[in-house]
């Protein structure tokens, strides 16, 4: 998984929020702030039974995706994120090789977070929807 390093400009204090769900899922974080994060994850190795991407991989690309934009967003004042709600839709199979979620805060506020997250495939198809709120706490 690729969460922080020199090349790609993301912050290094990422590293410390590597999740080996994420890892196993082999999610890439491609853009992140506060107001948006952009991150993807391979098809193989990622379906159900049936060789369809697995639905409760599109729960942690909703999860991941908000709950790092929430964490961009609190660190700035020493804060932490941890999610206290997910939701999410399913449209249709995705095609390509790739899913690519995309969180956009709808909510920044001084106690919680919310942001709505959309997962396209290859085809730029909405293939899911979802939406993310978390609680911003303290970190001692």
């Amino acid at each position: 998984m690729s969460y922080a390093s020199k090349e790609s400009g993301l912050p290094t204090w990422l590293t410390d929020l590597v999740s080996p769900l994420d890892d196993k899922l082999g999610v890439e974080v491609i853009e992140l702030s506060p107001e948006r994060c952009v991150i993807k994850a391979p098809l193989a190795g990622n379906t159900q039974p049936l060789g369809l991407w697995h639905g409760g991989g599109s729960g942690v690309l909703v999860e991941t995706a908000g709950s790092l934009a929430a964490m961009f967003f609190a660190h700035q004042s020493g804060k932490g994120a941890v999610g206290t709600e997910l939701n999410v839709s399913h449209m249709r199979a995705p095609k390509g090789e790739h899913m690519t979620a995309t969180a956009t805060a709808m909510h920044l506020g001084r106690r919680t977070t919310t942001h709505a997250v959309e997962i396209v495939d290859d085809l730029g198809r909405i293939c899911a929807v979802g939406r993310v709120s978390c609680q911003i706490i303290d970190l001692d």
